[in-house]
């Protein structure tokens, strides 16, 4: 069955179209973005082993997974110790509290991008400060993110777009042995694009901005992980902003019109970090299928 799965896709392929996508996706970005290049994460769960060889001899580095017990397998894999040894493992599903102690555990763990309650927080902070007293390697804090449930649909998880800001607090002032990286969402899937842009991702990129204003951050700074197979061009585009500029914000919509119209000289003076936010777009996205093909059904064991 893997020998079939593998005749059938093409990964390396599959890395390299998605990076080119990301590449001229990123590059259409307003010119005051200041937002760095899209991380590509292989989400590679329900893929076999091989598959993910493919994909890390071709460069691709940071995989994720969905399923603690699909984590610990492939993390402790003989051929991926041996022929992996820089591959970086980002944890994408919900994290219960009882398997905490499975995944933080394991090697190349670089971070957890769905905390998304201050139990949760809590737990992870109190267990990585073990983990660093009994492993003298791991001395630096655990990369995470926080995850927003901005479509509102109760099969998601995630703190709700209002309560970010103070998660995030939460993290940073509670939570020593955490360095709180930036934010995630899944989002609502099938978005008709034809319509507009992803509220979701508008949602998502509102959250950051406020963290950024509460706790005075560069936004270029912050990670925004949104965005997958069907609509990661969209959320490293991601221009929500100027449907509802006007409205919201009028002053920055005249200095979006006059840019347009090549009256950049006279505002200088009055460009600010909030315009610069408005393609600031995704930093992380998570991309399965496109490279590993459509995956099997959910695992019984998550």
């Amino acid at each position: 069955m893997i020998r079939k799965v593998m005749a059938e896709v093409d990964v390396k392929l599959g890395i390299r179209q998605t990076l080119q996508k990301i590449e001229e996706t990123y590059n259409k970005r307003l010119a005051l973005s200041n937002a760095p290049k899209p991380l590509l994460i292989a989400v590679s769960k329900t893929k076999p082993v091989d598959l993910i060889l493919d994909a890390y001899s071709v460069g691709q580095r940071d995989f994720g997974e969905n399923y603690v017990q699909e984590l610990v397998e492939k993390a402790n894999d003989a051929r991926i110790l041996e022929h992996c040894q820089d591959i970086r493992w980002h944890f994408i599903g919900h994290l219960q509290s009882n398997k905490i102690n499975k995944v933080i555990n394991l090697p190349n763990l670089h971070m957890i991008q769905t905390v998304h309650s201050i139990k949760l927080a809590e737990g992870l902070n109190k267990a990585w400060e073990k983990v660093k007293a009994e492993n003298a390697e791991k001395k630096q804090q655990l990369n995470v993110l926080v995850q927003i449930n901005t479509s509102g649909e109760d099969e998601k998880n995630g703190v709700q777009p209002e309560d970010a800001v103070g998660l995030f607090r939460y993290v940073l002032d509670k939570c020593p042995n955490l360095n709180c990286e930036g934010v995630m969402t899944i989002g609502r899937f099938g978005h008709d694009y034809t319509t507009g842009p992803n509220p979701d991702f508008g949602t998502l990129m509102k959250c950051q901005q406020d963290i950024c204003s509460t706790f005075e951050r560069d936004p270029a700074e912050l990670q925004v992980s949104m965005g997958m197979s069907d609509d990661f061009v969209q959320a490293v585009r991601n221009d929500y902003d100027c449907s509802c500029l006007r409205e919201e914000k009028p002053y920055l919509w005249y200095i979006v019109v006059a840019l347009c119209i090549g009256e950049v000289g006279r505002l200088i003076p009055f460009l600010s970090t909030s315009l610069l936010q408005i393609e600031a777009g995704s930093t992380i996205v998570r991309v399965g299928s496109s490279i590993f093909g459509a995956r099997a059904k959910k695992p019984t064991d998550a």
